[in-house]
């Protein structure tokens, strides 16, 4: 194992870790999961309630450029909702095409927090929008790190301030050899990701 692949092994066992320490949060808080519903016990969804402004306490709080600035990142859901169903297209054809598995969009995009009490309607709205578009956002990261370690699968020279999931199966840049003799087999690794 390189020392890259053991410092990947050690950054996805701290992403595990960490989403275990937020699951244990339903303790903390009073809540349990079932299926995709969280159901919140009675005494804390009254306290929640209590907790929630009103939306015209709301508006009145709001500051000018909050308000004013409320449309430009609304309308951005117009071209969000266009990449949804281009993304869910290409994957479905190309993915079939290609023996790549699909990505599940459930797995990625996330909505749940218009449940919480203690958030106003123009609140719970504003939530819905942010799990929907940053889900989408992964959710289309996710497709496209599929694409590219099947047509691509080669590291950039330049240093990235992010990497995907799949970028550490990438062979090095300069590696023509390797490119190669290995470009199936990284191909055949997207393939064992089916269930």
């Amino acid at each position: 194992m390189s020392k890259l692949e053991e410092i990947l092994s050690e950054i996805k066992q701290l992403e595990k870790e960490l989403l275990e320490e937020i699951q244990q949060k339903q303790d903390e808080y009073f809540y349990i999961i079932r299926g995709k519903r969280i159901e919140f016990e009675e005494e804390t969804r009254r306290y929640h309630r209590t907790m929630a402004k009103t939306l015209g306490r709301y508006f009145a709080e709001a500051s000018l450029p909050h308000i004013l600035t409320a449309p430009i990142i609304y309308f951005c859901l117009v071209p969000a909702v266009f990449m949804d169903l281009v993304a869910t297209i290409y994957q479905a054809i190309c993915f079939r095409v290609y023996d790549i598995p699909r990505v599940k969009r459930g797995d990625y995009i996330v909505i749940d927090r218009q449940h919480l009490q203690y958030l106003n309607l123009m609140e719970r709205m504003n939530c819905v929008y942010c799990g929907y578009f940053n889900g989408l956002i992964a959710y289309v990261q996710e497709i496209a790190a599929r694409t590219e370690q099947y047509w691509c699968p080669i590291k950039h020279a330049r240093k990235l301030s992010t990497i995907h999931s799949r970028y550490h199966k990438f062979l090095e840049y300069g590696d023509s050899a390797d490119y190669q003799q290995r470009l199936e087999q990284i191909r055949d690794d997207i393939r064992a990701l089916r269930p």
